[in-house]
């Protein structure tokens, strides 16, 4: 079911399907909730999946004088408090993930654990901020598609594009949505985010890692070292994809998950017992 609600110049369209223990999927830069739309046959049956859609995506609108990565935060509080949901697990892809740990900083009493998806803790290099500058540059003189069509084919491993070119295009068309506006509000987010190392390092829940060996939008050996933080880290390190997994490997990363919601629930039920 799509819902929609604004408060305080937030507005927030999401999708809630399912019942059972929450779980959050939060897309990344330059898509929307359909991202997830692979994973959801593995986790409605037994959870309720909400899926959001960023400020800027979708039906949630943008305000690009507000826009960072805590205000999008805000933007999922609201879904949960709209929800009048307590606690629930929250997994974010790439940009999803700074938003994730942006909550989880202010937040940490909603959730039962979280999960970074092809993200990082760090924040942006000097290098790094560069890069992202220059793509700002490319998109007020290209506009958001021109730019959507050169980016998203460089997120997938080299071999994936090969063999599943048609998913790739679906993924570039489904840019189409995307204003100018929106993007470069999302970089200069990104930009300005701050390093949240902290935030695993005093994560009291578990957290989950999972890694592309072939990602060259994070690090592989970045998110690796950031496993080491967290009390409680689940890693995976898959070879053969890059920053797509969702798609990439989507067998692989519905296990994982399904397999890191089942460790939650078994120690939750320890700490009782005990």
């Amino acid at each position: 079911m799509q819902k929609t609600h604004e408060q305080n110049a937030l507005t927030v369209s999401y999708t809630c399907i399912g019942k059972g223990n929450p779980v959050v999927l939060i897309h990344g830069f330059g898509e929307d909730h359909r991202i997830w739309q692979k994973q959801l046959p593995a986790l409605q049956k037994n959870y309720k999946v909400l899926l959001p859609d960023l400020p800027g995506t979708g039906e949630s609108t943008l305000n690009s004088e507000i826009l960072s990565i805590d205000s999008m935060a805000e933007a999922i509080k609201l879904m949960l408090d709209e929800e009048e949901i307590k606690t629930c697990i929250m997994l974010g892809h790439s940009m999803g993930g700074y938003v994730t740990l942006a909550f989880a900083e202010k937040y940490p009493e909603r959730l039962q654990a979280f999960g970074l998806i092809h993200s990082t803790a760090y924040a942006d290099t000097e290098e790094k901020k560069e890069a992202r500058k220059k793509s700002i540059g490319f998109i007020q003189e290209h506009g958001a598609f021109d730019f959507v069509k050169a980016t998203i084919p460089n997120l997938f491993a080299a071999t994936f594009n090969r063999t599943h070119s048609e998913e790739v295009q679906l993924l570039t068309e489904q840019g189409k949505q995307f204003t100018a506006e929106a993007l470069i509000a999302y970089y200069n987010a990104m930009i300005n985010r701050p390093d949240r190392t902290a935030v695993l390092k005093e994560a009291t829940v578990p957290v989950l890692m999972f890694i592309g060996e072939e990602d060259k939008a994070v690090n592989p050996a970045d998110a690796l070292a950031q496993s080491a933080l967290p009390q409680v880290c689940m890693v995976k390190l898959i070879p053969g994809i890059a920053h797509m997994g969702m798609l990439e490997a989507t067998t692989t990363l519905n296990e994982t998950i399904l397999a890191f919601i089942t460790t939650i629930i078994t120690l939750k039920q320890d700490s009782v017992k005990a």
